[in-house]
Protein backbone atom coordinates (compact mmCIF):
# COMPACT_ATOMS: atom_id res chain seq x y z
CA UNK A 1 0.00 0.00 0.00
CA UNK A 2 1.34 3.32 -1.35
CA UNK A 3 0.95 6.36 1.16
CA UNK A 4 2.18 10.24 0.43
CA UNK A 5 4.30 12.23 2.47
CA UNK A 6 3.63 11.90 6.24
CA UNK A 7 0.44 10.65 5.79
CA UNK A 8 -0.74 7.45 8.06
CA UNK A 9 -2.85 4.58 6.56
CA UNK A 10 -3.76 1.23 8.57
CA UNK A 11 -3.20 -2.33 7.76
CA UNK A 12 -5.79 -4.72 8.97
CA UNK A 13 -4.64 -8.05 10.37
CA UNK A 14 -7.39 -10.42 10.60
CA UNK A 15 -8.02 -13.55 11.91
CA UNK A 16 -7.01 -16.39 9.95
CA UNK A 17 -9.99 -18.32 8.39
CA UNK A 18 -9.78 -20.49 11.14
CA UNK A 19 -11.96 -17.88 13.20
CA UNK A 20 -13.31 -18.21 16.65
CA UNK A 21 -17.48 -17.23 17.16
CA UNK A 22 -15.79 -13.90 19.14
CA UNK A 23 -15.30 -12.10 15.47
CA UNK A 24 -12.15 -10.89 14.17
CA UNK A 25 -9.46 -9.25 15.71
CA UNK A 26 -7.30 -6.45 14.21
CA UNK A 27 -4.27 -5.22 14.60
CA UNK A 28 -3.31 -1.84 13.28
CA UNK A 29 0.00 -1.53 11.35
CA UNK A 30 1.58 2.34 9.72
CA UNK A 31 1.83 1.84 6.03
CA UNK A 32 4.99 1.34 3.64
CA UNK A 33 7.50 3.77 4.00
CA UNK A 34 9.28 5.86 1.12
CA UNK A 35 12.01 3.73 0.96
CA UNK A 36 11.48 0.65 -1.27
CA UNK A 37 9.37 -2.02 0.82
CA UNK A 38 6.03 -2.97 -0.03
CA UNK A 39 4.60 -4.41 3.18
CA UNK A 40 3.67 -2.61 6.35
CA UNK A 41 6.92 -0.43 8.15
CA UNK A 42 6.42 -0.64 11.59
CA UNK A 43 6.70 2.99 12.91
CA UNK A 44 7.87 0.95 16.62
CA UNK A 45 10.08 -2.44 15.77
CA UNK A 46 9.19 -4.95 17.89
CA UNK A 47 11.87 -6.17 19.92
CA UNK A 48 12.46 -10.21 19.55
CA UNK A 49 11.59 -11.81 22.89
CA UNK A 50 14.61 -13.30 24.90
CA UNK A 51 12.61 -16.42 24.92
CA UNK A 52 13.66 -20.00 24.96
CA UNK A 53 11.34 -22.84 23.21
CA UNK A 54 12.01 -26.10 21.72
CA UNK A 55 12.72 -26.61 17.47
CA UNK A 56 11.36 -29.56 15.32
CA UNK A 57 14.93 -31.52 16.28
CA UNK A 58 13.76 -31.41 20.06
CA UNK A 59 16.77 -28.68 21.09
CA UNK A 60 16.15 -25.74 22.78
CA UNK A 61 16.03 -22.34 20.40
CA UNK A 62 16.00 -18.93 21.94
CA UNK A 63 14.38 -16.50 19.43
CA UNK A 64 16.69 -13.84 20.63
CA UNK A 65 19.96 -15.22 20.22
CA UNK A 66 20.29 -18.73 18.67
CA UNK A 67 19.30 -17.17 15.00
CA UNK A 68 22.28 -17.23 12.83
CA UNK A 69 21.20 -15.74 10.00
CA UNK A 70 20.97 -11.73 8.94
CA UNK A 71 16.96 -12.12 8.56
CA UNK A 72 14.68 -14.24 10.55
CA UNK A 73 10.97 -14.71 9.47
CA UNK A 74 8.27 -15.48 11.78
CA UNK A 75 4.66 -16.54 12.02
CA UNK A 76 2.04 -17.89 14.23
CA UNK A 77 -0.16 -20.81 13.11
CA UNK A 78 -0.83 -24.72 13.87
CA UNK A 79 -0.56 -27.55 11.25
CA UNK A 80 -4.36 -28.56 11.43
CA UNK A 81 -5.20 -25.04 10.22
CA UNK A 82 -7.91 -25.29 7.61
CA UNK A 83 -6.38 -23.09 5.01
CA UNK A 84 -4.69 -19.90 5.91
CA UNK A 85 -1.53 -21.09 7.53
CA UNK A 86 -0.71 -23.64 4.38
CA UNK A 87 -1.57 -20.44 2.15
CA UNK A 88 0.79 -18.45 4.00
CA UNK A 89 3.61 -20.57 4.58
CA UNK A 90 3.46 -21.57 0.84
CA UNK A 91 3.52 -18.05 -0.37
CA UNK A 92 6.98 -17.81 1.74
CA UNK A 93 8.25 -20.50 0.18
CA UNK A 94 7.62 -19.61 -3.10
CA UNK A 95 8.91 -16.21 -2.64
CA UNK A 96 12.15 -17.49 -1.14
CA UNK A 97 12.78 -19.97 -4.23
CA UNK A 98 12.17 -17.32 -6.53
CA UNK A 99 15.53 -15.44 -4.67
CA UNK A 100 19.39 -16.22 -5.40
CA UNK A 101 20.82 -19.00 -3.33
CA UNK A 102 23.18 -16.75 -1.38
CA UNK A 103 19.66 -14.30 -0.69
CA UNK A 104 17.88 -17.74 0.49
CA UNK A 105 21.03 -18.83 2.49
CA UNK A 106 20.36 -15.44 4.56
CA UNK A 107 17.01 -16.08 5.74
CA UNK A 108 15.27 -18.11 8.63
CA UNK A 109 11.78 -18.98 8.23
CA UNK A 110 10.47 -19.60 11.88
CA UNK A 111 6.75 -21.19 12.25
CA UNK A 112 5.52 -20.68 16.10
CA UNK A 113 2.97 -23.37 16.92
CA UNK A 114 -0.48 -22.13 18.07
CA UNK A 115 -1.40 -25.48 19.44
CA UNK A 116 1.12 -27.22 21.37
CA UNK A 117 -1.28 -29.65 22.28
CA UNK A 118 -0.92 -31.35 18.54
CA UNK A 119 1.82 -29.84 17.23
CA UNK A 120 5.02 -31.94 18.51
CA UNK A 121 8.26 -31.32 17.23
CA UNK A 122 7.82 -34.50 15.04
CA UNK A 123 4.66 -33.17 13.56
CA UNK A 124 5.41 -30.00 12.67
CA UNK A 125 8.65 -31.18 11.04
CA UNK A 126 6.51 -33.38 8.61
CA UNK A 127 4.32 -30.73 8.18
CA UNK A 128 7.07 -28.10 7.14
CA UNK A 129 9.07 -30.45 5.17
CA UNK A 130 6.12 -30.83 2.83
CA UNK A 131 6.28 -26.76 2.33
CA UNK A 132 9.72 -26.29 2.58
CA UNK A 133 12.65 -28.39 4.49
CA UNK A 134 14.35 -25.10 5.80
CA UNK A 135 11.90 -23.42 7.58
CA UNK A 136 12.12 -24.28 11.43
CA UNK A 137 9.10 -25.34 13.86
CA UNK A 138 9.08 -24.43 17.44
CA UNK A 139 6.84 -25.18 19.95
CA UNK A 140 6.18 -24.53 24.01
CA UNK A 141 3.87 -24.20 26.66
CA UNK A 142 0.73 -22.23 25.40
CA UNK A 143 1.30 -19.62 28.02
CA UNK A 144 4.09 -19.27 27.21
CA UNK A 145 4.04 -19.27 23.00
CA UNK A 146 0.79 -17.00 24.08
CA UNK A 147 3.46 -13.87 25.63
CA UNK A 148 5.81 -14.10 22.72
CA UNK A 149 2.65 -13.73 20.55
CA UNK A 150 1.71 -10.62 22.46
CA UNK A 151 5.10 -9.13 22.49
CA UNK A 152 4.84 -9.43 18.82
CA UNK A 153 1.39 -8.36 18.35
CA UNK A 154 0.01 -11.58 17.53
CA UNK A 155 -3.53 -12.36 18.35
CA UNK A 156 -3.99 -15.67 19.78
CA UNK A 157 -7.74 -16.42 20.70
CA UNK A 158 -9.17 -19.96 22.57
CA UNK A 159 -10.69 -23.19 20.65
CA UNK A 160 -13.46 -23.45 18.48
CA UNK A 161 -14.74 -27.23 18.56
CA UNK A 162 -15.66 -28.73 15.35
CA UNK A 163 -18.49 -30.90 14.59
CA UNK A 164 -16.07 -33.81 13.58
CA UNK A 165 -14.31 -33.46 17.40
CA UNK A 166 -11.21 -31.50 16.47
CA UNK A 167 -11.33 -27.91 16.59
CA UNK A 168 -9.51 -24.80 15.22
CA UNK A 169 -7.45 -22.07 16.69
CA UNK A 170 -8.22 -18.56 15.95
CA UNK A 171 -4.71 -16.69 15.53
CA UNK A 172 -3.48 -13.39 13.48
CA UNK A 173 -2.36 -14.21 10.38
CA UNK A 174 0.71 -11.78 9.57
CA UNK A 175 4.51 -12.45 9.11
CA UNK A 176 6.93 -10.33 10.74
CA UNK A 177 9.81 -9.37 9.29
CA UNK A 178 13.48 -9.21 11.70
CA UNK A 179 16.45 -7.62 10.60
CA UNK A 180 20.34 -8.88 12.03
CA UNK A 181 19.58 -6.73 15.15
CA UNK A 182 16.46 -8.69 15.97
CA UNK A 183 13.87 -6.19 15.31
CA UNK A 184 11.00 -6.98 14.00
CA UNK A 185 10.74 -3.92 11.34
CA UNK A 186 8.07 -5.45 8.66
CA UNK A 187 4.75 -7.07 8.76
CA UNK A 188 2.77 -8.93 5.34
CA UNK A 189 -0.64 -10.03 5.47
CA UNK A 190 -2.15 -12.59 4.17
CA UNK A 191 -2.42 -12.41 0.40
CA UNK A 192 0.77 -10.46 -0.24
CA UNK A 193 1.68 -10.94 -3.66
CA UNK A 194 4.50 -13.39 -4.16
CA UNK A 195 5.95 -11.27 -6.29
CA UNK A 196 5.83 -8.12 -2.91
CA UNK A 197 7.40 -10.40 -0.42
CA UNK A 198 10.03 -11.70 -2.35
CA UNK A 199 11.00 -7.84 -3.63
CA UNK A 200 10.73 -6.89 0.37
CA UNK A 201 12.96 -9.93 1.74
CA UNK A 202 15.49 -9.49 -0.92
CA UNK A 203 15.32 -5.73 0.40
CA UNK A 204 15.58 -6.63 3.79
CA UNK A 205 18.25 -8.80 3.25
CA UNK A 206 20.39 -6.30 1.12
CA UNK A 207 20.12 -3.57 4.18
CA UNK A 208 21.50 -6.25 6.61
CA UNK A 209 25.16 -5.89 5.00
Amino acid sequence: MRVAGALLAAVLVLLAACTSSKGPVVNAYAPSDPSGYRGAVLPQPYEMPSQTLTDTSGQAYNLKTSPSKPVTLVFFGYTHCPDVCLSVLSDVALALNRMADSEQDAVQMIFITTDPARDTPRAMRRYLDRIDPSFLGLTGSLTTIKGVAERLGVAIEGTQKLASGGYDVAHSAQVIGFDKHRAGILVWTPGTPIGDLRRDIQLLVSRQQ
